[in-house]
């Protein structure tokens, strides 16, 4: 992109981790979105097979410091339409500027070569997502075309209140996540996840980069298994630059889950106690996930009388960039 407006634009390499790092540090400072990540932790993104990391990031330099990023991540199947994730951001400092709405068009413009390479004719979308107390991100997206197309609530238990005894399910067995459960947890997860809203399938590769992201804690992941048959997962991270920030260890859930010929057995409630059970036990002080506030299963619910509370609500911003190619009439 360039120089623009006094400002350097050019793609995040690997060698710009620490930079990127202290960018979203001053981000955090003020929005207080309670996301921490280190350089370690924006490493590991670069080996991201949905990433293309050349040509569908950015950063805006000002002299020698980053003061806006956004990166592009695809997505696995167009299914009916190929949801292209953006994630981005302007430092505090440099606000009002037009940073922002320079980040929204260059993702606009870098997405459509990149959708166009896996999924051709299909339609394309740009979706993001921002808090939804944020009165000027959200601003931003509807100036820009965006529409609100969805809600998720971040939500927060602290581990010091009393958990309920790890329950009995009858045929059930729960056991702890290893390499060689890898794939059933994996079928587990796209079972469970295919009549949710924006969700894709994990490949093989995407699986792996997920399962051995740093963060993750497979001491502290759990599959359940009728016989030799899966039916759900807990899966569980820590991540250090959050614990460093807040001087409290947080257990961060990314994923629960249960097939869909399981649900009603109270198996994501047995799983979810297990790991917060072993969790509070490792010294873990609070738990956190994140769920759609309109989660088909009821998910909201159950975390509920788990103990969980809403701190948060992210409000997914939708814009359509492509539609359907029309079909070939020969």
């Amino acid at each position: 992109m360039g120089s623009d407006a006094g400002f350097d634009w050019r793609p995040i390499g690997p060698e710009q981790a620490g930079d990127w790092a202290r960018l979203l540090a001053a981000i955090e400072a003020v929005d207080r979105q309670d996301e921490h990540f280190s350089e370690q932790d924006l490493l590991e993104e670069f080996s991201d097979p949905c990433c293309d990391f050349a040509r569908g990031s950015i950063a805006a330099w000002a002299g020698p410091i980053m003061v806006g990023h956004c990166q592009l991540t695809t997505r696995t199947a167009a299914d009916p339409v190929h949801e292209m994730w953006q994630w981005g951001g302007v430092h505090p400092d440099y606000r009002g500027r037009g940073l922002g709405a320079r980040v929204l068009e260059w993702a606009e413009e870098a997405a459509v070569p990149l959708h166009r390479e896996r999924y051709p004719g299909q339609p394309l979308a740009l979706t993001a997502a921002c808090l939804s107390r944020s009165a000027a991100a959200v601003a931003l997206y509807a100036a820009h075309g965006y529409r609100e197309s969805r809600w998720f609530h971040r939500m927060t238990r602290n581990l010091s209140a009393p958990l309920p005894e790890v329950p009995v399910l009858a045929g059930v067995e729960m056991v702890r996540f290893t390499a060689q459960r890898s794939q059933d947890a994996r079928l587990v997860r796209n079972d469970a996840f295919r009549d949710h809203w924006g969700s894709t399938a994990d490949t093989a590769e995407s699986w792996a980069h997920f399962t051995t992201y740093g963060a993750f804690r497979p001491a502290l992941s759990f599959l359940a298994y009728a016989g030799h048959e899966p039916l759900g997962i807990v899966l569980g991270q820590e991540y250090d630059a959050s614990t460093a920030a807040s001087g409290k260890r947080d257990f961060c859930i990314p994923l629960v889950g249960t097939r869909r010929a399981a649900r009603g057995r109270g198996i994501a409630s047995a799983l979810l106690v297990r790991a917060l059970t072993e969790a509070k036990t490792d010294g873990f002080a609070t738990a956190s996930l994140t769920v759609d506030a309109d989660s088909p299963t009821g998910a909201v619910g159950i975390y509920k009388r788990l103990g969980f509370t809403v701190q948060d609500t992210w409000i997914t911003q939708l814009k359509t960039l492509l539609d359907a190619a029309p079909a070939d009439p020969g």
